[in-house]
C-alpha cells in the first residue's frame, strides 16, 4: 500500500507539470491584488459614507470589509493548494482550490442577503419618513465611480487568469468583481439621484443587486460542489475526446470514458476496444498513442490510464472469481 502511494504520490508531482509554480503563483499574486484594492476601497468607502453622509456608500464599504475578510480565507486555501502531493493525499491538494471558492459563494450570498435586507430597511425608512440620504456630498458620488472604474479592471483581468489557469477559485473571485460594479453602480445611482429627490431608487436598485449577486453566488456554490462531489466529465469533453480519438484508426469503439477532478486537473480513464488478432504488443503500443495524443491535445490532464480489449467483447466493470 505505501509503495502505491509513492508511486501516485510520483505522478502527481509538481515536476511533472513545469507550469505548476507559474500556475500557483498567478493565483497568490491575483489573490493578493484582490485583498490590496479591497483593504483601500473598504477603508475609503467606508470614511467617506460617514464623512459624506452617504449610507449607500457606507453600505458598499462594509460589503467591501466582508470581501476582505474572505479573500484572507482564500489565500490561505490557495497556498495550501500550492502544496505537493504527500503519502497521505498522493493526488495533490488542489482541491483546496474548491473549497476556496465554496467560501466566496458563500460569502457572496451573504453579502447578497445582507444588501437586501438594508434595501428593504431603507424602504421602511422611507415610509416612516425617517430616511437621510438626501444630504449625500458629491465626494461620495466620486467614490463610488471610482470603485466602479477599478472593479471593472480587477473583474477583467482576474477572468483572464482564472480562464488560463483553470482555476475555480480564480474564477469564483472575478464574479465576486463583477458583483462589486453592479454593487457600486446601484449605490453611485443612489447617491447620484437621492441628491435630486428620488429617494426611492437607492433602495430598489439595491434589492436588484441583491437579486443578481444571489443568483451568482448559487451559482458558484453549484459549480465548487460539483467539484468536491467529482460530478462526470461534461458532454463537451466526452465528445471532444471521441473526436480527437478518430484520428486513429485500430480504435474499433470507445466503451467507457470517466474523468476524475483534482481541483483544476483531472484523470483520464477510458476503455477502447480493438482487433482481437493484435497481440499485447500492438495494444500497448494504440494505448500510449491515445495517451500521448489527448495529452497534447486537453489541457490540465494529470494522466491518462487506458484500457484495451477486443472490439465487441462484453466489458464488466468487475471480475468475478
Amino acid at each position: 500500500m505505501e509503495k502505491k502511494a509513492d508511486d501516485l504520490v510520483k505522478i502527481f508531482s509538481p515536476p511533472d507539470r513545469p507550469d505548476s509554480d507559474q500556475r500557483a503563483r498567478k493565483g497568490q499574486m491575483v489573490v493578493n491584488l484582490g485583498l490590496l484594492w479591497n483593504v483601500l476601497l473598504a477603508a475609503g468607502k467606508t470614511a467617506m459614507g460617514i464623512v459624506g453622509h452617504s449610507t449607500a456608500l457606507l453600505s458598499d464599504g462594509i460589503n467591501s470589509t466582508s470581501d476582505v475578510a474572505y479573500y484572507i480565507v482564500v489565500k490561505i486555501f490557495m497556498k495550501l493548494a500550492g502544496r505537493p502531493p504527500d503519502p497521505e493525499h498522493p493526488y495533490g491538494h488542489q482541491q483546496m482550490e474548491s473549497i476556496a471558492a465554496l467560501t466566496v459563494g458563500s460569502f457572496v450570498i451573504t453579502t447578497a442577503i445582507a444588501i437586501f435586507w438594508t434595501a428593504v430597511n431603507n424602504v421602511f425608512d422611507q415610509l416612516k419618513g425617517s430616511a437621510d440620504v438626501s444630504g449625500a456630498s458629491l465626494g461620495a458620488l466620486w467614490m463610488g465611480l471610482f470603485t466602479v472604474a477599478v472593479k471593472i479592471v480587477l473583474t477583467v483581468f482576474t477572468r483572464a487568469i482564472g480562464e488560463k489557469t483553470g482555476s475555480l477559485a480564480i474564477k469564483a473571485l472575478a464574479y465576486d468583481h463583477r458583483n462589486d460594479i453592479f454593487s457600486a453602480l446601484a449605490a453611485s445611482l443612489g447617491i447620484f439621484l437621492a441628491r435630486r429627490g428620488y429617494l426611492w431608487v437607492d433602495p430598489l436598485a439595491g434589492a436588484l443587486v441583491a437579486l443578481l449577486i444571489l443568483r451568482t453566488g448559487i451559482g458558484i456554490l453549484r459549480q465548487s460542489t460539483d467539484d468536491l462531489m467529482d460530478s462526470v466529465p461534461s458532454h463537451f469533453l466526452d465528445r471532444k475526446i471521441r473526436s480527437i480519438l478518430e484520428s486513429i484508426p485500430e480504435i474499433r469503439s470507445i466503451e467507457e470514458i470517466h474523468a476524475h477532478r483534482f481541483g483544476p486537473y483531472f484523470v483520464i480513464n477510458l476503455t477502447i476496444g480493438i482487433d482481437g488478432g493484435m497481440n499485447v504488443q500492438c495494444g500497448d503500443a494504440i494505448a500510449t498513442r491515445v495517451e500521448e495524443l489527448l495529452a497534447a491535445r486537453i489541457e490540465m490532464v494529470r494522466r491518462i490510464y487506458v484500457h484495451y480489449h477486443p472490439a465487441g467483447m462484453q466489458f464488466r466493470n468487475s471480475v468475478t472469481p
